[in-house]
C-alpha cells in the first residue's frame, strides 16, 4: 500500500554547498531546479515539474518534442545523451543560433 505524501511539484533538498535560485541540480537521474538560494546544509527545495528555460548548447538545433538532456559539465541543455541526465522534452523549437530552450521537466 502506498501513502500520499504531497503533490510533488517540489521536493526537499539539502545541498552540500550553497545553491543559487534557478540552479539546475542533478541527483542521479532526478533533475530539479532550485526554488530559492539555499545555504549549504540547509533545507531547501527543488522544482521537478513545469516548463523552464534552460541555456542551450551553441550550434545545436532542438526540435519541439525532442528529448533534452542536461550537460552538467558545460551547464547547458543538449540532445546528446552520453554522460548527460534526461531533463524532459522541448516544448518549443530552438534554432542553432538560439541560446535558450524551453523544456517541460519530466522524470
Amino acid at each position: 500500500m502506498a501513502r500520499f505524501i504531497h503533490i510533488g511539484d517540489t521536493i526537499d533538498y539539502t545541498p552540500g554547498t550553497d545553491v543559487t535560485s534557478g540552479a539546475v541540480v542533478v541527483q542521479g537521474s532526478l533533475v530539479g531546479i532550485a526554488v530559492r538560494d539555499t545555504a549549504a546544509n540547509t533545507l531547501g527545495a527543488l522544482r521537478v515539474t513545469g516548463v523552464h528555460e534552460f541555456p542551450k548548447a551553441t550550434g545545436q538545433a532542438i526540435a519541439a518534442g525532442a528529448a533534452v538532456h542536461w550537460d552538467a559539465t558545460a551547464g547547458r541543455a543538449t540532445t546528446t545523451t552520453t554522460n548527460n541526465a534526461f531533463i524532459g522534452k522541448a516544448v518549443k523549437a530552438a534554432a542553432t543560433a538560439d541560446t535558450e530552450v524551453w523544456v517541460r521537466l519530466s522524470q
